[in-house]
């Protein structure tokens, strides 16, 4: 079986991600209306009623506005760890008690047919995560939010086939943003803050020295960088490194206003022994 990975929203105005294997199919997290996540899935070719559980990685509201709503809609279990639900605690509205499920974030399980490995990530939040997902012999991860590129965010994700990892801003235009308050841009360049383009570059070279070939750059800010912007930084940076884009690895972009590319994992074959 193949995995399906599909980037339905990512950006600083929404996030939802579309993850498949077998006949497991998640979210994770809910940051857009109900009404846009599920024509989201839907252009895909997935019926919202199909989904079998939402995962959400903090209580933000760029991840979390369309939760309860898809929630109630359709009946499915949504995913936290405690500290995240009692930091959601009013903004999802009414959630049926048996649909609030709790996860420990140092604790591996099973959803279904994919395996979930949840980590610690450098963000604002109460206890927010990324995620690696297994499906037989495939894996993929979700790194975003993130302040800083950790060793324990490194060893979490490395080695993953598929990497969805933030490019949120270029430091200079967030800097020079007459928009944002002194306050919000400390925040966004701490190290619980978000990742930069540059640093992104860097993560990049790590991942695929350590054998990761494909990655996502997602939760581009809408006001502080551009998509060529941040497309441009990590080629360049890998180029340097001597690697051949789309060969040695090979970087694509999330979009934050409409739905990125559907992609699929495929298990390696299996070798017979004689």
């Amino acid at each position: 079986m193949d995995m399906i990975f599909c980037p339905l929203y990512s950006g600083s105005s929404g996030n939802c991600l579309f993850v498949q294997y077998g006949s497991t199919r998640l979210l994770i997290d809910a940051g857009r209306s109900g009404r846009m996540i599920t024509d989201a899935l839907k252009f895909i070719g997935v019926e919202p009623e199909s989904i079998s559980a939402l995962l959400i990685t903090h209580e933000h509201s760029d991840h979390i506005a369309g939760a309860g709503i898809l929630a109630r809609r359709y009946g499915f279990p949504v995913y936290a760890t405690e500290k995240t639900w009692q930091a959601m605690d009013g903004k999802l509205g009414s959630i049926p008690a048996g649909v609030r499920r709790v996860f420990d974030r140092e604790s591996d399980f099973y959803l279904g047919d994919i395996g979930v490995e949840p980590f610690a990530i450098p963000h604002d939040a109460a206890e927010p995560c990324g995620f690696r997902l297994w499906g037989g012999g495939v894996s993929l991860a979700t790194a975003t939010d993130i302040g800083r590129y950790t060793e324990s965010v490194h060893s979490a994700i490395a080695g993953s086939d598929l990497i969805l990892l933030e490019s949120n801003h270029d430091p200079d235009m967030l800097r020079s943003n007459p928009h944002y308050s002194m306050t919000l841009k400390k925040r966004i360049l701490s190290g619980h803050g978000h990742l930069s383009n540059e640093d992104c570059a860097e993560a990049i070279v790590k991942l695929a020295e350590a054998g990761s070939r494909s990655i996502i750059l997602g939760h581009l800010s809408g006001e502080n960088n551009t998509p060529s912007l941040a497309l441009t930084t990590s080629e360049n940076r890998v180029e340097i490194e001597g690697m051949r884009l789309g060969e040695d690895i090979r970087i694509d972009l999330a979009w934050r206003d409409r739905v990125g590319g559907v992609y699929t994992l495929r298990q390696p074959e299996a070798v017979a022994v004689p």
